[in-house]
């Protein structure tokens, strides 16, 4: 079978390797796709070089069916379609609060351990959603960082009838923007890239510059002043740290969904002011998968175009060197079996 490894310096092979038979409690996946996201570039660019285990075989926004079960497995049989929900939780610990998804060792599979950019990975059981015979699998690819996005609107609290300011129109900020619009939400997108706003009104959302027009000034115009319940901090900038505060209105919650790798400053005056609440969101829960994975099998937002690009996994050194070249793009898939 092919499989994919990462070697550093910007390097990806694909290798020839034998297909191994599941151990107790796992199934083997035959993968059908595997979405690049942003972190499969930082490791690309060897930002992540300390962390994963060079060579390594990376990737966890996934799709694929069953091939084969491994002793004591019951809850899969052959032919069922699965995601991964990428989080090895086997560590936890009773400080850890019953709060698995961000348990002190928690282990990010396709990161921490080998992932799924390859045409059959084994896997243990408790990582796995299955899903439902008719979704269609390469929408299913999206479940990861949909879910990503469920997550932060469920712990904003964001009901029908509030107002929601995406601070980014990248692919996180748009998954955020549908999943907002989904409970009912106002959205307002606040994005420079003049592509990414063409893509998000393309989308149906209300998008716009801040560097054309006074960000604050057009939330007031859209809300009798009252500004934003929600502000989604997704862009992972300081001149977005520098707006969130003044475009939430009184008692707004802020989530803070972008990782910000160094200390940035806040104007923490203005949480005293407006009583405003942050709101640190990561990953996601077994229950953002579930949603994740009703709002892709009734598939009634626009997920299909979402994916800007779809390569064969021999092609995986042409794709990370596109993607630092195409910037603009959202989401490319690998055909896992290609």
């Amino acid at each position: 079978m092919k499989a994919t490894i990462y070697e550093g310096n910007k390097t990806f092979t694909v290798i020839e390797k034998e297909i191994e038979q599941p151990q107790a409690g796992e199934v083997r996946i035959k993968v059908a796709y595997v979405g690049v996201c942003g972190t499969d570039v930082h490791i690309y660019h060897g930002m992540m070089d300390k962390r994963v285990s060079i060579p390594v075989t990376i990737g966890h926004e996934m799709s694929g069916v069953v091939d084969a079960v491994g002793e004591g497995v019951t809850d899969y049989v052959v032919g069922d379609k699965i995601v991964v929900r990428p989080l090895d939780d086997r560590k936890v610990k009773a400080s850890d609060k019953g709060f698995n998804h961000i348990c002190e060792e928690l282990k990010f599979v396709g990161i921490d351990s080998e992932g799924a950019m390859q045409q059959y990975w084994n896997v243990p059981t408790f990582i796995l959603h299955k899903l439902r015979a008719e979704t269609d699998l390469k929408l299913a690819a999206l479940i990861e960082p949909l879910s990503v996005a469920a997550h932060d609107v469920r712990l904003s609290g964001l009901v029908a009838g509030e107002t929601a300011v995406v601070l980014g129109g990248g692919p996180i900020g748009l998954l955020v923007a549908m999943v907002a619009k989904e409970v009912g939400a106002q959205v307002i997108i606040s994005e420079v890239n003049p592509k990414r706003i063409a893509k998000a009104k393309e989308l149906g959302f209300d998008a716009v510059s801040p560097i054309e027009l006074d960000l604050v000034e057009y939330v007031k115009s859209k809300t009798e002043d009252k500004r934003a319940d929600v502000v989604f901090e997704v862009a992972g900038v300081q001149p977005a740290l520098d707006i969130m505060c003044e475009v939430a209105g009184i008692r707004g919650r802020i989530v803070m969904v972008a990782i910000h790798g160094v200390k940035k400053e806040v104007d923490l005056f203005k949480f005293f002011w407006k009583e405003l609440k942050l709101i640190g969101a990561r990953v996601y829960e077994k229950e953002d998968y579930e949603k994740s994975i009703r709002l892709i099998t009734e598939n009634e937002l626009p997920f299909e175009q979402m994916i800007t690009d779809v390569q064969p996994l021999s092609n995986i050194q042409t794709v990370f060197e596109n993607i630092d070249n195409n910037p603009d793009g959202l989401k490319v898939l690998m055909d896992c079996q290609l």
